[in-house]
C-alpha cells in the first residue's frame, strides 16, 4: 500500500465565488489583432490537458487537478458536461477554459487563463468574454466562477468588469504548489566536468 505524502506547507487565501444571472447585453471584446482560434479540444489527453493545467496554472499555485492520477483525471475532462477550449495564438496554445456543465442549471467556467508568454496582449479580456458566451448558449439559470488571492491580481477585478458579481468570500488554507525546476541539458555538465 502506497503511503500518503506528508501534507506540505499551508498557504491562507481568500476564495471569492461571483456570479452572473443573465447574459451580458454589452457586446464582447472584438478579437486582438493576430492569428487567433479557439478550438474545442474534445476528450483531450490526460498530457495535453496536463500540459495546459501545469503552464497556466502554476505561476497561480493551481494544484486541484495535480493531485489526481491519470485515470481520476481522464474521469472528469472525458465527462461530455466539461467542454474545455483553447485558444490558438499563431499556432501555440496560449490558454485555456474549462466550462463544467455537470450541475443542472449552472454552468461553472471552472478553470481559465493563459499561458505567462501571453499576458498582457489583450487576449485574457478577449476570452473571457468569449467563454461568458459559450456558457450562455446553455441557457443555465446562472454562470459563475470563483478566484483567489493567489490568482493574478487583476483576475477579480476582471471577472467584475465582465460581469460578475460577488456571492460569497472564503478563508482557506491551501497546499503550497512545490515545483522541480530542472536544469536545461545545455546548462548540464558535460562528461568530465564536476558540478
Amino acid at each position: 500500500m502506497a503511503r500518503k505524502k506528508p501534507p506540505g506547507e499551508l498557504v491562507e487565501t481568500t476564495v471569492t465565488y461571483l456570479e452572473m444571472r443573465s447574459s451580458p447585453r454589452r457586446p464582447a471584446t472584438p478579437a486582438p489583432l493576430g492569428k487567433l482560434a479557439i478550438m474545442r479540444s474534445e476528450q483531450p489527453t490526460v498530457s495535453f490537458y496536463r500540459y495546459l493545467y501545469n503552464t497556466i496554472g502554476e505561476p497561480w499555485n493551481w494544484s486541484d487537478r495535480r493531485r489526481l492520477d491519470d485515470d481520476e483525471l481522464r474521469a472528469i475532462i472525458h465527462d461530455p458536461k466539461i467542454e474545455i477550449y483553447v485558444l490558438y495564438a499563431a499556432g501555440v496554445p496560449a490558454g485555456y477554459v474549462e466550462i463544467d456543465l455537470r450541475r443542472a442549471g449552472e454552468a461553472e467556467i471552472a478553470y481559465f487563463g493563459l499561458a505567462p508568454e501571453y499576458i498582457g496582449r489583450g487576449l485574457g479580456v478577449f476570452l473571457l468574454d468569449w467563454a461568458i458566451a459559450a456558457a450562455w448558449t446553455h441557457q443555465p439559470k446562472r454562470v459563475w466562477v470563483h478566484t483567489c488571492t493567489l490568482d493574478h491580481p487583476r483576475a477579480l477585478p476582471l471577472y467584475q468588469r465582465a460581469g460578475f458579481v460577488p456571492y460569497e468570500r472564503r478563508t482557506e488554507k491551501v497546499e503550497k504548489l512545490v515545483t522541480l525546476k530542472l536544469t536545461p541539458p545545455s546548462a548540464q555538465p558535460s562528461d568530465g566536468e564536476s558540478g
